[in-house]
């Protein structure tokens, strides 16, 4: 695959500076003290802050295509503290003091990706404006508010989450049919193409070794198989996200979900004149299948969502993510918060999949004794999640007790997911019931009561 086809995957991709062309493959046998499975955030994190903590450790990366191809070059780039678990399912394992545990070090995580851009030089627009999720609909704001209240009784403050008055939301977003919203300062929007491939960079001045186009075949305790050679190491990392399901063993653990997006051309002064969003906040609104859009570096509107099938048997390819109907209804859905964007070119639409747990739970854990460790499971929220990973993985494997190796994720074991066909047909009947949930809203103004139903199913 030459520079140019990696460019497609993605607008981030195609902004990359320096070339895309892959490093060299695992080419034969190798022994090394630490082996990690995907150069994606996950693994390029944690490959990172363990070089870093011990310079002595031999440190090797593979990935089947190039750094940063998953969904670590594909995502929307909100570097947020959202954690994909309940604050019930966290306080299942310690209480609600590990409900604001996690929370407090998901906030400083979104600090420390900002403060390693910049130690490091990595230029990938790194900047916290925050998130504005507007009510557009009478149900939106119903939602909305009643989430504002379950956050204060876990003791989120005001300063970490607020209501937002129509003209207060729109004096930062001037977005159509404002009622209201929720603010939170705790995100950061980013290039996170530029980031993923700058810290593989970060990573090889630490003396990390990066094999590209290198498949891991086999996963097992104290080696990685690829085509052409043995990865042997007393510590196996397992940070392959929406890729898990394509490895042997691994097939019912996350389900590959796809997330599509869009971005516009760059537009004009006027536009911006008219809509604001002077901080790049990540913005989304209350809708249920969930969309989520930034202003980028070069003011275009890149803009996302979910409503992609999930494919039977786990199936991930290339062929899926591109989906004409899901694009089109991305751009509806941006024309229908910014009509002036109506005749915006859209020059970039692209997708992939990020990986599920059936509890909707992320997780992170070690096994000293078979040397196995993993991250993932992020369902969407992975750029600052993946680099609390890789501090914690480095903890883990460095058999250190912090504070980060008793977070309530640390260890945590998600069921798997059904067989099939019971898992195509639920997941996707879910998909349909959230869509039709939206539109039952539009209709009828009340919220809809079969997506709370849904919530529970999911874990929240």
């Amino acid at each position: 695959m030459d520079d140019g086809r990696w460019r497609a995957l993605s607008l981030w991709m195609d902004g990359v500076a320096e070339t895309l062309e892959p490093r060299p493959a695992l080419d034969a046998d190798l022994v090394v003290d630490v082996a990690i499975v995907g150069a994606g955030f996950t693994g390029l994190w944690t490959a990172y802050y363990l070089a870093a903590a011990k310079p002595s450790l031999s440190i090797a990366v593979l990935d089947k295509h190039i750094a940063g191809f998953g969904a670590s070059g594909r995502n929307g780039g909100w570097c947020s503290a959202l954690f994909a678990a309940s604050r019930e399912a966290l306080a299942g394992t310690g209480g609600a003091a590990a409900v604001r545990q996690m929370q407090e070090a998901m906030n400083a995580t979104v600090d420390e990706v900002g403060s390693v851009a910049a130690a490091e030089g990595i230029e990938c627009g790194y900047t916290k404006g925050g998130t504005l999720v507007v009510a557009r609909s009478a149900a939106q704001a119903t939602r909305l508010r009643a989430d504002i209240e379950v956050e204060r009784k876990w003791g989120t403050t005001v300063d970490d989450l607020r209501w937002l008055s129509a003209a207060e939301a729109t004096s930062r977003v001037s977005a159509q049919g404002v009622l209201g919203g929720t603010f939170t300062p705790h995100c950061a929007s980013l290039d996170p193409a530029r980031l993923v491939r700058g810290l593989a960079g970060a990573a090889e001045r630490r003396g990390v070794r990066i094999f590209e186009q290198s498949p891991a075949l086999r996963i097992a305790p104290g080696a990685v198989d690829t085509p052409a050679g043995r990865l042997r190491a007393p510590v196996v990392i397992r940070a392959t996200e929406g890729f898990t399901a394509t490895l042997p063993g691994h097939h019912r653990r996350l389900a590959p979900v796809y997330s599509l997006m869009i971005a516009t051309e760059p537009l004009p002064p006027s536009f911006w004149d008219s809509v604001g969003w002077r901080s790049r906040e990540t913005l989304s609104d209350g809708r249920h299948l969930i969309v989520y859009a930034q202003r980028t570096e070069d003011d275009r509107i890149a803009f996302g969502g979910r409503g992609a099938p999930y494919h039977f048997g786990s199936r991930v390819h290339s062929a899926y993510d591109r989906d004409a109907d899901v694009f089109g209804k991305l751009r509806a859905a941006l024309v229908g918060m910014f009509p002036a964007a109506a005749d915006a070119q859209i020059t970039h639409q692209w997708g992939g999949p990020l990986g599920v747990p059936r509890d909707w739970y992320s997780s992170v854990g070690f096994d000293p004794a078979t040397g196995l460790g993993w991250a993932g499971g992020y369902v969407g929220d992975g750029v600052s999640t993946t680099n609390l990973a890789g501090r914690t993985l480095r903890d883990l494997i460095c058999g250190r007790r912090t504070e980060l190796t008793t977070l309530p994720w640390v260890g945590h074991h998600s069921p798997l997911w059904e067989p099939e066909p019971v898992r195509w047909l639920g997941i996707n009947a879910g998909r349909r019931l959230m869509a039709g949930a939206d539109a039952s809203e539009a209709r009828t103004g009340r919220p809809s009561r079969r997506a709370q139903w849904m919530g529970r199913f999911v874990g929240h």
